[in-house]
């Protein structure tokens, strides 16, 4: 049970970091509601304890998915010694309208398929579109971030990690792939839906996580659901 509710704070902790237009403050605030000193955290990270305190403080620009990721563990390797975090952690919600729609399908399809049907961009992982997708989800981000956490998060694999996850309602296409680079489940391909130039560290960390990544900005978000239905017919 502890070990759920962890996996809880670190889905929420993620998606908020990633989110945040000022994550230097947002680290901050977690550190303090779990009580834990930055000299003693930094150390945990293997930081120099001023480097932390520059993030912070505003003193050193945005820090990167990989700093963050050794942020979350660490403060939450060490509130396992106190529970801080725990006794303070959000409760549980429904998705209040992230998840826009979710399907399996009855024969699975090829990457490939979906690229075609939606008139996709493909950013990352063109070398895999022949694998194959066993289910869709279509999420509003913001929503998503904000209100899932732990068992509700992971209501958006369905029966498989191995489909197509669809963001919609995105800024620069770089808060989705934060949040699914720190989680521990991750889907086999990513939909950054209505802009056309997504960040480039979206990208590069799809790259890293083996993860197809594309954009598509042709269909409404209603048009998008009816096509991802309609794939295994």
């Amino acid at each position: 049970m502890m070990q759920e509710q962890y996996e809880e704070i670190v889905v929420v902790m993620a998606g908020q970091l990633a989110l945040s237009q000022n994550p230097g403050k947002t680290m901050k605030a977690w550190r303090e509601r779990a009580g834990i000193g930055q000299a003693e955290l930094a150390r945990k990270m293997n930081v120099s304890p001023s480097v932390l305190s520059d993030y912070e403080n505003g003193r050193r620009k945005s820090p990167g998915s990989t700093f963050l990721k050794r942020f979350v563990s660490a403060l939450v390797e060490l509130d396992k010694y106190e529970g801080r975090l725990l006794s303070s952690s959000p409760s549980s919600t429904q998705d209040a309208g992230a998840i826009l729609s979710i399907g399996e399908y009855s024969d699975p399809i090829p990457a490939s398929k979906v690229v075609q049907n939606l008139q996709c961009e493909v950013l990352a992982g063109k070398d895999q579109l022949d694998r194959s997708l066993f289910g869709y989800t279509v999420l509003d981000s913001l929503k998503t971030i904000y209100n899932l956490s732990g068992a509700e998060f992971y209501k958006i694999y369905g029966s498989s990690t191995e489909r197509v996850v669809v963001f919609t309602k995105v800024g620069l296409g770089r808060s989705p792939m934060v949040a699914v680079r720190v989680s521990p489940l991750k889907p086999r391909m990513v939909i950054i839906h209505g802009i056309k130039n997504v960040d480039n560290l979206a990208v590069e960390l799809a790259h890293r996580e083996r993860i197809i990544l594309a954009s598509t900005d042709i269909y409404s978000q209603e048009e998008v659901v009816k096509i991802l239905r309609g794939l295994s017919t």
